[in-house]
């Protein structure tokens, strides 16, 4: 995203520029300039402001997805490790049992 943000901030600051040296050197009443000059600042500070807004929603949803994907990922871990503790303790109760077998043997003897 910061090659998407820095060419659109370039896009925007080359957008203003050339507005604003367009209307410099316009012929026209230095009030109606300044007006001019206001009223593009206005508009150039509004597309920085949807641009920001439309960035911060993107990083937002962005954020969100990873999120989501960890968290399925560690509940998948989490359940495999589930599974293989169960495994362990299955094996680990049948050694036990043959051990209390042959310990039983060694008893009668």
């Amino acid at each position: 995203m910061g090659r998407e943000s820095s060419t659109l901030l370039g896009i925007l600051a080359g957008t203003a520029i050339g507005a604003t040296l367009g209307i410099l050197f316009a012929p026209d009443k230095g009030s109606n300039t300044r007006q001019r000059i206001a009223d593009e600042a206005q508009a150039a500070k509004d597309k920085i402001q949807e641009s920001a807004l439309h960035m911060k929603d993107r990083v937002v949803e962005t954020v969100s997805h990873k999120k989501e994907s960890l968290d399925e990922q560690v509940e998948s871990i989490v359940s495999d490790m589930s599974h293989k503790t169960e495994d362990v303790i299955t094996t680990l109760e049948k050694k036990l049992a043959e051990l209390k077998s042959k310990n039983k043997k060694f008893q009668k003897a």
